[in-house]
């Protein structure tokens, strides 16, 4: 979890920095010229940025026990040990992910969130 947690931390200052560059956040975590980095359980880390998406994109987007979206900015999380997730945090899949929530002032297991 810890590693997870780290590596999560490095890709949000990545995707930060390219927001700075670029104005705009990157469309996918290969534009910020990374090797497709995968979380210590063998998983792809997943990405959706949600600024300036349009309202079809929503659905996707990481959500709280009361499916109030997590960030307004970018999701960023592992998928945790199992290799499952569903976008609400109270499903029993999500409960093991490792995410990025509060745009970035929390970052840790969905359990603890």
């Amino acid at each position: 979890m810890a590693a997870a947690i780290s590596e999560i931390k490095i890709l949000e200052k990545l995707i930060i920095g390219y927001n700075i560059d670029h104005e705009s956040y990157p469309e996918t975590l290969d534009d910020i010229g990374t090797k497709p980095l995968k979380d210590p359980w063998g998983n792809p880390y997943q990405y959706l940025k949600i600024e300036g998406i349009d309202k079809k994109g929503v659905g996707k987007m990481r959500k709280d026990e009361e499916m109030v979206p997590v960030n307004t900015d970018f999701d960023l999380y592992s998928k945790g040990k199992d290799g499952n997730s569903q976008t609400p945090f109270n499903s029993k899949a999500s409960r093991d992910d490792i995410v990025r929530a509060n745009n970035g002032r929390y970052i840790g297991p969905v359990s603890d969130y």
